[in-house]
């Protein structure tokens, strides 16, 4: 017992690695178990417990290395998220609010800072507009807020995210530039040596990661090798910034940019980066920034209260003005600017550094020999409080406007009448098709529905392959990779000597919206399988039916053709299957160019402006063979087809060869066959909608099905 108490001496500040973690790993358990039940953010309760377990309070932890880093990596995690989980729609379509956004809580707080420093306190001119660059910066502490809540996509955050890095990297461009001054190096080869260095990082990190990131996720499946590989993308940007002159953050967002695209964000990888950065890496960081936090600052002199008193003023108003200027320049709603605000007015990494380089440089010395620093111990102890201040507001005005924004949203869903139900079917049959099929139906799905499945196999004791223990092995492994992504699936077994009957029993059973079948990676289409599937009871359901095959991860693909037939929007069933596709456009961020008729591309043109994709429209008149189509294909390219139902006046004559022609083309590419529900959509002699004036009506359906 007394050898036990040798080593984990309980002296003040612990020392053993074991105690200190474990006091860590204490706070960031209690901490939302306690402040959730006086609904205070427990972002801020742990940055309170830092403060408490710190140096500058009870002295329990230091802030040693081991803090510094696992903050740093939690600091660089919430920029790199806040890249990989913005809608990359959304941020092209709102890049000029971003940029206006960006200006404003940029110069608003740069002009008034200057005017706080040069008038009021006094500072020199230098000293004022290294001063002033610490209201312009802000730090995402109140992020994660935002996505517990389900609110990254919101417009709102996304032109804040943008924001956040235009002001930040023109405070920090103010940072060098001031360094430089002082050390007499701004001259022509300076701005030349920072444009080039600036360039070449956005073309390394934006250009050479999504390579490398699509060669890797190609290459690699292992689930542990791609979450080491995504640390590593994001500390090799970190790195790549810091060489380039950028602080660290900032590459750790272009990290995230980089690798949006390859990192769905239904997949388990997300789930799994998500998971580890809450849990651990950012509760660390906020640790860590309370630990720089000193409560006696409030009862020093009358300079420093009063420069603490200005500096927390001029950040929260010039932050608050800001929001209000992008709310009435973009029409936004209250709940928006709150958003704005909450997001925006928190300060702590880019404030932290800008502070302590300030503080470092020494400008000369009194006649006692005392350093003259460019920022004194007042406006470092103000950035402190400030820190504490600001983040205390982040978080109570983030939780609090975006729980009333999900409460309006969920009154909008509660009084839709239109939302269909899904319920989609997996029909395994095959080891190797069970994880593609699991990331399509997931990615498909829509998000304002229940995130649930259902896994089905048939077990046909004619067939060695669909025995009772391959049976089992099927679908435990498609539970084991969806519950990886938290959603449930519901597993089913059923004998029958016919398979597809087997399965269209199952389909009328529980109402099956959405039907799945997944082709082998090198094997394509088989004779059999044609001529069960074409003579199977499945089209009498209103089922729209899916025949996939994945030749390589979903992730990796760069771009879609999609193929739709004249007289296709004749079917009930093509607006529902159609919005799968937009699901999945939108869950993978790759390109969607759709060749079809003049009558679909308006239909189209009137959904995508409901939604935000990378997508193109070609008119295509050539309908009696495809072939040419297929053989454009390029690396990283993927195909869908839309189809008709087997019947004769449906069925083009062509069509039913599309198969043969995929088998003979398409081997090494991903491809989708889609076959909607039939049900006639008019009834009046089979017209087109289109020549009836329903596209407002299809208009507001698609509206209704494709909210968010």
């Amino acid at each position: 017992m007394m050898h036990l108490l040798n080593i984990h001496s309980l002296t003040l500040p612990l020392e053993d690695p074991i105690l200190k973690f474990l006091v860590v790993l204490i706070i960031i358990l209690s901490a939302p178990l306690l402040l959730n039940k006086i609904k205070v953010p427990h972002l801020l309760g742990l940055i309170i417990a830092g403060a408490v377990i710190g140096p500058n309070g009870l002295n329990i932890l230091p802030r040693d290395s081991s803090i510094v880093v696992s903050g740093t990596t939690g600091l660089l995690y919430i920029m790199f998220l806040a890249g990989l989980e913005i809608d990359m729609g959304d941020f092209k379509k709102n890049k000029w609010k971003s940029l206006t956004f960006g200006l404003y809580t940029f110069c608003i707080p740069l002009g008034l800072g200057i005017l706080l420093s040069h008038y009021i306190l006094g500072f020199p001119y230098l000293t004022s507009l290294i001063f002033a660059s610490i209201f312009s910066t802000h730090t995402l502490i109140s992020y994660p807020i935002v996505g517990k809540l389900g609110l990254v996509k919101n417009r709102a955050v996304n032109i804040t995210v943008g924001g956040t890095m235009i002001t930040d990297i023109f405070a920090l461009l103010i940072l060098a530039v001031v360094v430089g001054v002082t050390q007499g190096d701004v001259n022509t080869a300076f701005w030349v040596k920072m444009a080039v260095s600036f360039t070449i990082f956005g073309i390394v990190v934006l250009g050479g990661f999504p390579i490398i990131g699509r060669w890797f996720f190609k290459k690699v499946q292992d689930k542990i090798s791609q979450y080491i590989f995504v640390l590593v993308m994001i500390y090799l940007a970190a790195l790549f910034a810091e060489i380039a002159g950028l602080e660290a953050i900032i590459g750790a967002f272009f990290a995230g940019l980089a690798l949006n695209r390859l990192i769905p964000h239904t997949s388990i990888l997300m789930n799994r980066i998500e998971f580890v950065g809450n849990a651990i890496f950012i509760p660390f960081f906020l640790i860590s920034v309370g630990m720089l936090i000193d409560f006696s600052v409030f009862f020093k002199d009358a300079e420093t209260i009063k420069v603490i008193v200005l500096m927390t003023v001029v950040a929260v108003v010039s932050k608050y003005i800001a929001a209000l200027l992008t709310q009435k320049t973009f029409k936004f709603n209250p709940l928006e600017r709150g958003l704005i605000f909450g997001l925006s007015t928190s300060h702590a990494a880019a404030t932290l550094a800008v502070v302590m380089v300030g503080y470092n440089i020494i400008i000369g010395e009194t006649d006692s020999g005392k350093p003259i620093r460019l920022l004194d111990e007042s406006v470092l102890n103000g950035s402190i409080v400030l820190i504490l201040i600001s983040c205390t507001l982040s978080s109570f005005i983030t939780q609090s406007a975006g729980e009333k924004m999900l409460l309006e949203d969920d009154e909008e869903k509660i009084n839709d009448t239109n939302q269909p139900n899904e319920n989609i079917l997996l029909a395994l049959s095959y080891d190797n098709t069970v994880d593609p099929m699991v990331n399509l139906g997931v990615s498909m799905k829509s998000k304002n529905q229940e995130r649930k499945l259902y896994a089905l196999n048939v077990i046909n004791d004619a067939q060695e392959e669909s025995s009772e223990k391959h049976s089992e092995k099927l679908l435990k492994k498609a539970t084991d990779n969806a519950s990886a992504i938290d959603i449930q699936v519901n597993t089913m077994k059923r004998y029958d000597d016919n398979i597809m009957r087997g399965i269209s029993n199952v389909v009328k059973e529980q109402k099956i919206s959405d039907l799945i079948f997944g082709l082998e990676k090198n094997k394509g289409f088989s004779p059999s399988f044609l001529l069960n599937f074409y003579n199977s009871k499945l089209f009498e359901a209103e089922t729209n039916i899916f025949i996939y095959h994945a030749f390589q991860p979903m992730a990796t693909i760069k771009k879609y053709t999609i193929v739709i037939p004249p007289n296709s929007e004749k079917n009930r069933g093509f607006l529902s299957s159609l919005l799968k596709i937009w699901n999945l456009a939108k869950n993978s961020g790759a390109k969607f160019v759709f060749l079809t008729t003049e009558n679909i591309i308006q239909l189209l043109k009137r959904i995508i402006a409901k939604s935000n994709i990378d997508a193109e429209f070609k008119v295509h008149n050539q309908w009696r063979n495809l072939e040419p189509i297929m053989k454009q294909k390029t690396e990283n390219h993927a195909f869908v087809f839309f189809m008709f139902k087997p019947e004769p006046n449906l069925f083009f004559f062509r069509m039913k060869n599309i198969p043969e022609m995929i088998n003979k083309n398409l081997t090494e590419s991903n491809y989708l066959l889609v076959y909607p529900y039939s049900t006639p959509f008019v009834d009046e002699d089979s017209k087109l909608v289109s020549n009836h004036g329903d596209y407002v009506k299809i208009g507001n359906m698609i509206s209704s099905l494709f909210r968010t």
